[in-house]
C-alpha cells in the first residue's frame, strides 16, 4: 500500500506513525509545506485522558512527549486582581515546534518518508497513491478543491483572538480577565516549556474595535495588550511569530472522503481552543484512521467508512461541546456581571461536560466558596435555609414562597372529557406535590372548548372545571408545601389534533384560528386569520379563564406564548405574515399576545405571580431571532411579568432542534442575565447534579424537569436524600420512611462517587 499525507502537523505525523508500525511494508510519504524548524504558533495542551491513550498506542512517542512536557494539576482563574485555584485537572502543556520535532524522529525511526517545503496543490502527482491524506489545515487547498464533494462549511465565529507567547512562567493553567472601560479581555494562558508559556488572548469583535486593535500590526497589539495585563505578566515581554488577531473558522464536513482522498485534522474538523488544543482533537482523528486503514489494508472505501462511523459522533460532540464553550466566552461581558465565585463556576462549567459534582470531586473548597457565596446573595425569606445543594434554596416571586427550585413542567396528560379533569389528574399532581416539588405548573389548560390542543386536554372555562381543579388545589395546600400554577392557553393552529398515542384523528373538528393562514403541516387544517372581533373575544375568554384560575385558588398563573400556539403564532415571522398592525416588526406582532397579558394582569391578585412561557428559537432558518427574543421578554417585563419560562422550538414542522443534556439553559441564560428577570429552564435535565450546576452558574432560578417526573414521582425526595438534605416539608405519616431512604442514598453516592474517582485517568505527571 501507498499513502501520501499532505501536511505535515501532528495529525498527519502520528496516523503515519501509527500505520508504518503496524504495517512496516507500506510506503508513507509526507509532504509538508514548511521547514523542519518552522513552527507557527506557541503551546499545545493534553489531557491525561489523551495521554492515556497515546501510552497504549505508541509507547515510545508517549515517552519522548511525556518527557518534554510541563504538567500542572491546578487551573487558576483571575478576574480584576480576584484569584481562586480548582485543583484536580490534569493536564501538560507541550511545545508545538518541540512535538513536531518529537514526531519527525519517530516517523523516521519507523521508515516514515518526510519531505519539507513541499507545497502540493496538485493531486495528479500521486496518481498511483491508495491513500491520500488532507492534512494541511483550516485552509486545506486539497477540501478546498473539493468542497463540494465533501460538503464543507465554514462559520467564522464572532469573538477575535490572538495567540502569542511570554517568558512568564506560569504554575498552573490560567484564564486571566481584565475588564475594561470597553469590555472584558481573557488571555488563556499555560506554560509549556521552562521559562516559556502560551498567551492566547480573545475579546468580543465590539471591545476589539472600540479598543483601535488592528489585524496585522503586532507592536500595536503588544503595546496594547502589554498595558491591560502589565500585572498579570509582571514585567515579562510578549512574544510574538505572525500573531495577528483572527475569527475562530468552525469547520464541518457532510463526507470526510472522497474516492482515495480522505481528510484529517483541521481539514476536516476544528474545536475552539477553549475545550483544549485542537491537535488533541487530530491526534485522536489519526488513531481513528490508522485503526481503519490498518483494519482494512485492501479495501480503501471500507477503511474510509469505518473511520467515519467509529470517529463521527465523537467529533461532532467535541465540536458541539467548543461551541458551547465559545459561547460562553462571546458572552464574557454578560457573564462578567457575576460575583465571582460564580462567574469562575460558570468558566469550568461553561461547556456542559462539567458539572457542580465533578468540580467537587476534584476541589471541594473550590465549591464550598461557590455555594457560600450562593447562600449569600439569597432572596430573603420566611425560612431562609442555608442549603448545602442550591436546588433547595428557597426563591420568592412577589408573595409566592417556593420551598425549593425544582418545578414540574407543564405535560399535556390527555384524559380530561370535555375540558373536564378527572381522578387521573388528581392524582397526578397531588402525588408530585406529595414528592416535594417546589412548584407544579399544570398542563397548558384552554381558555375555551376551541382553545383544547385534542378533546383529552384540560379547561378552565366553566364552573364543573372551577370545582374541580379546586379539589386538587384544596389537597396541595392542606398536604404540602409545594405551590400549584396553572398554565393557561389557547392551542390555535395546532387545535383539533389526536392524542400522542393516537394514530390518526377520529374525532369532532372545530374552527382553529391563528395569526396567519397557515397549516402547521400538509396534514392540518389551514387555520383562520384572526380578525380584531376574533381578538376581542380571545381575549375575554383569557381575562374569564384568569377569574376562573383564581376562584380555583391557584397560587400562580402561566400565559402559554409557546411552540407554535395561539399567542406565539404572532410572535414568530414564520408563523405571522400579517401586513397589518399586528404583523412585520417585532413590536407589531407582540401587540395581541401583550395585550392578553396586559388584560390577565389586571384581574389576577397583585401579590399573585405571573409567568410567561416563550419559544426562544424556533429552530428554523428566517425564525425568530435573538434580538426578537429579548425584545419579548422586556415587553412582557414591563408589562408586569414576574418570571419567563424559557422553552424553544415547535413552531414549525421542518424544525433542525440541536437537543443534547441542558440543551435549552443558554436561551434561559441569555434573558435572564440581559433581561434581569428570573427565568425557568428546562429541556434534558435529569439529575440533582445538573439542576444545582444550571443555579449556581446563573443561567436560571428555577429548572423544570418534565419527563423525568412521569415515572418518578418521588424525585425530589430521592435526590434530597441523595444530598443529605433535610426538608420539612415531608409529611408525619412519611417521616418514617427517612431511616431507610437516607442512608441507601448516602451509599448509593458513595458508590458513585468511588466511580467517578476511579474513572478519572490516571496522572501522567513524572515523578
Amino acid at each position: 500500500m501507498k499513502i501520501t499525507v499532505i501536511g505535515g502537523g501532528p495529525g498527519g505525523l502520528y496516523f503515519s506513525i501509527l500505520t508504518k508500525k503496524a504495517m512496516p511494508n507500506c510506503q508513507i510519504d509526507v509532504y509538508e509545506r514548511n521547514k523542519p524548524d518552522d513552527s507557527f504558533g506557541f503551546g499545545v495542551v493534553f489531557s491525561d485522558e489523551t495521554l492515556g491513550e497515546f501510552l497504549k498506542r505508541d509507547m515510545q512517542s508517549y515517552e519522548l512527549i511525556r518527557s518534554n512536557f510541563a504538567y500542572w494539576d491546578d487551573i487558576i482563574i483571575a478576574r480584576d486582581g480576584e484569584t481562586v485555584n480548582i485543583a484536580g485537572n490534569g493536564f501538560c502543556g507541550c511545545s508545538r515546534k518541540t512535538l513536531l520535532k518529537l514526531l519527525h524522529q519517530r516517523c523516521l525511526e519507523e521508515g516514515v518518508n518526510l519531505h519539507f517545503e513541499q507545497n502540493v496543490d496538485d493531486l495528479s502527482q500521486f496518481a498511483d497513491s491508495d491513500v491520500i491524506v488532507a492534512c494541511d489545515g483550516i485552509g486545506s487547498q486539497i477540501r478546498t478543491q473539493f468542497q463540494n464533494e465533501f460538503g464543507t462549511k465554514v462559520e467564522m465565529k464572532k469573538n477575535r483572538f490572538v495567540w502569542m507567547g511570554s517568558t512568564k512562567p506560569l504554575d498552573a493553567f490560567t484564564y486571566f480577565f481584565r475588564t475594561t472601560p470597553h469590555g472584558a479581555i481573557v488571555a488563556h494562558s499555560y506554560q509549556y516549556e521552562e521559562g516559556m508559556s502560551t498567551w492566547i488572548f480573545e475579546c468580543t469583535d465590539e471591545t476589539w474595535q472600540n479598543l483601535n486593535f488592528e489585524v496585522i500590526n503586532e507592536e500595536d497589539t503588544i503595546t496594547k495588550i502589554s498595558e491591560i495585563f502589565k500585572e498579570e505578566l509582571d514585567g515579562h515581554s510578549l512574544i510574538s511569530n505572525k500573531s495577528h488577531w483572527r475569527q475562530f473558522p468552525h469547520v464541518t464536513n457532510e463526507k470526510w472522503f472522497h474516492n482515495n482522498i480522505v481528510l484529517l485534522g483541521d481539514s476536516k474538523a476544528t474545536a475552539h481552543y477553549s475545550i483544549g488544543s485542537g491537535t488533541k482533537l487530530a491526534m485522536d482523528s489519526a488513531i481513528g484512521l490508522s485503526d481503519a486503514v490498518i483494519t482494512n489494508p485492501t479495501n480503501v472505501q471500507l477503511a474510509f467508512e469505518q473511520y467515519d462511523k467509529t470517529r463521527r459522533n465523537t467529533v461532532e460532540m467535541i465540536q458541539y461541546a467548543a461551541l458551547v464553550s465559545l459561547d460562553w466566552f462571546e458572552n464574557m461581558d454578560r457573564n462578567n456581571q457575576h460575583p465571582f465565585y460564580q462567574f469562575a463556576f460558570g468558566c469550568m462549567t461553561r461547556s456542559k461536560k462539567v458539572t457542580y459534582e465533578n468540580l467537587r470531586l476534584r476541589d471541594k473548597s473550590f465549591t464550598d466558596k461557590v455555594l457560600s457565596e450562593f447562600n449569600s446573595n439569597l432572596q430573603p425569606t420566611t425560612d431562609n435555609l442555608q442549603s448545602n445543594s442550591a436546588a433547595f434554596s428557597n426563591f420568592k416571586l412577589r408573595n409566592l414562597e417556593l420551598q425549593n427550585r425544582i418545578v414540574m413542567a407543564p405535560m399535556g396528560q390527555y384524559m380530561a372529557e370535555s375540558g373536564l379533569i378527572n381522578e387521573w389528574h388528581f392524582q397526578h399532581y397531588t402525588s408530585r406535590a406529595l414528592g416535594g416539588l417546589g412548584l407544579i405548573l399544570t398542563e397548558m389548560t384552554a381558555v375555551s372548548e376551541k382553545g383544547r390542543i385534542t378533546e383529552g386536554c384540560t379547561g378552565i372555562y366553566n364552573q364543573s372545571q372551577i370545582e374541580a381543579w379546586k379539589r386538587i388545589t384544596d389537597f396541595i395546600h392542606q398536604y404540602t408545601s409545594t405551590k400549584i400554577g396553572m398554565q393557561i392557553g389557547h392551542s390555535g393552529r395546532k387545535g383539533a389534533s389526536k392524542k400522542p398515542w393516537e394514530t390518526t384523528y377520529t374525532g369532532n373538528n372545530w374552527e382553529l384560528f391563528s395569526a396567519s393562514a397557515i397549516a402547521f403541516n400538509e396534514n392540518c387544517t389551514v387555520p383562520k386569520e384572526m380578525t380584531s372581533a376574533d381578538m376581542d373575544l380571545v381575549i375575554s375568554q383569557f381575562i374569564q379563564a384568569t377569574k376562573n384560575a383564581e376562584k380555583a385558588d391557584f397560587d400562580m398563573i402561566e400565559l402559554q406564548a409557546h411552540h407554535g400556539f395561539l399567542l406565539a403564532s404572532f410572535l414568530s415571522p414564520l408563523t405571522n405574515i400579517r401586513t397589518d398592525e399586528f404583523g412585520g416588526r417585532i413590536e407589531n406582532r407582540l401587540k395581541f399576545p401583550l395585550r392578553v397579558f396586559t388584560e390577565m394582569r389586571k384581574v389576577f391578585p397583585k401579590e399573585k405571580p405571573m409567568s410567561v412561557r416563550i419559544s426562544a428559537t424556533d429552530w428554523a432558518t428566517n425564525g425568530i431571532s435573538e434580538e426578537d427574543v429579548l425584545a419579548i421578554a422586556t415587553a412582557f417585563k414591563t408589562a408586569g411579568a414576574d418570571i419567563i419560562n424559557v422553552s424553544t422550538g415547535n413552531t414549525v414542522a421542518n424544525q433542525k432542534p440541536q437537543i443534547g443534556r441542558m440543551w435549552q439553559t443558554p436561551f434561559s441564560d441569555l434573558i435572564r442575565n440581559t433581561i434581569h428577570i428570573p427565568t425557568i429552564t428546562a429541556g434534558y435535565i435529569q439529575d440533582i447534579d445538573q439542576i444545582n450546576t444550571i443555579i449556581l452558574n446563573g443561567r436560571a432560578d428555577l429548572v423544570a424537569l418534565g419527563k423525568p417526573l412521569l415515572l418518578d414521582t418521588n424525585f425530589v425526595r430521592n435526590a434530597q436524600a441523595y444530598e443529605q438534605f433535610q426538608p420539612t416539608d415531608i409529611p408525619n405519616s412519611y417521616k418514617m420512611g427517612i431511616s431507610h431512604l437516607y442512608p441507601l442514598k448516602a451509599s448509593e453516592r458513595k458508590q458513585t462517587d468511588g466511580m467517578r474517582k476511579a474513572l478519572k485517568p490516571k496522572s501522567n505527571k513524572i515523578k
